[in-house]
């Protein structure tokens, strides 16, 4: 094997990384009546931050799975971002799965009555009755202002009924047109000084007619001959839509990770694939 495979970045000062994950709560999701963007936009919002997404669950509209999922990552220290049932219908139990989660209760968040009692003006347009904060339907919207108790408030530019932040867990509704700004004002409001802390690349070439199972073991060498780097592999039966190399069976072998950290192991994959007979076709 290549020189190449024995040499490790010793140089580069380890970069201590935050993890960001994502719970999409909903049974419309997972019967398949919408369709998730959250996940797609997050990633985005997180890539243009210079910052990843480690992980993704969907959790349907049980307060039991809620609240599990909640435990599990409050435990984790992760920063994690849920969207949906933050509302006051009856299938929305976010809100008081995540105070179960903490042992806690929800309370209503006096910031939050001020935004909600101001939407609830606003949409009255000069209607009395409507604009009664004391009517039983004024009553139930304030419900959506009963967060766990210690909750920071997520603004809403849609519509003004916030979220809510604790444990560094943000919840946001479930429509995308409110959770992607949401969404990007947390990170912006509470984690700037995790942007662009590590020079994130990914590179990667075609393996025409490759076979994981020959790969694998190089792969295994090289992750960990350089760590902080990543080998993935991307098999496909072929698309003739694409032709060229792509049109036939083949795998997209890469490494990804601080980009100080490749060049490396870099020419020690594509050494290593060369030498178990594959040939190697450059992604342009």
């Amino acid at each position: 094997m290549v020189d190449a495979l024995k040499k490790v970045a010793i140089d580069e000062p380890e970069i201590a990384t935050r993890r960001f994950g994502l719970i999409v709560i909903g049974d419309e999701i997972l019967s398949g009546r919408r369709q998730d963007k959250h996940m797609s936009k997050l990633i985005e919002l997180l890539t243009e931050r210079g910052l990843s997404l480690s992980w993704a669950k969907y959790v349907a509209d049980d307060p039991d799975q809620i609240t599990a999922t909640l435990k599990e990552s409050f435990a984790s220290g992760d920063v994690v971002f849920s969207t949906g049932g933050i509302g006051a219908t009856p299938d929305d139990h976010t809100r008081q799965c995540a105070a179960l989660a903490l042992g806690t209760k929800i309370e209503l968040h006096p910031t939050a009555r001020e935004l909600i009692a101001g939407r609830i003006q606003s949409t009255a347009e000069g209607d009395p009755v409507k604009a009664d904060l004391n009517t039983p339907e004024n009553q139930h919207r304030f419900k959506m202002g009963e967060f766990p108790i210690g909750s920071e408030i997520i603004p809403n530019p849609y519509n003004q009924i916030p979220g809510f932040r604790i444990r560094e867990h943000h919840f946001v509704p479930g429509f995308p047109v409110m959770a992607a700004p949401m969404m990007a004002w947390s990170l912006d409001t509470h984690y700037k000084d995790l942007f662009h802390q590590e020079n994130w690349a990914e590179q990667s070439f075609i393996v025409p007619k490759g076979i994981e199972s020959v790969l694998t073991p190089l792969m295994e060498r090289i992750e960990a001959s350089f760590p902080g780097v990543k080998v993935f592999s991307l098999p496909s039966v072929g698309d003739a839509s694409r032709g060229g190399v792509y049109a036939d069976r083949h795998i997209e072998l890469g490494i990804k990770g601080n980009a100080n950290l490749l060049e490396s192991a870099w020419s020690a994959l594509r050494t290593g694939t060369q030498e178990l007979g594959y040939e190697i076709h450059d992604i342009s």
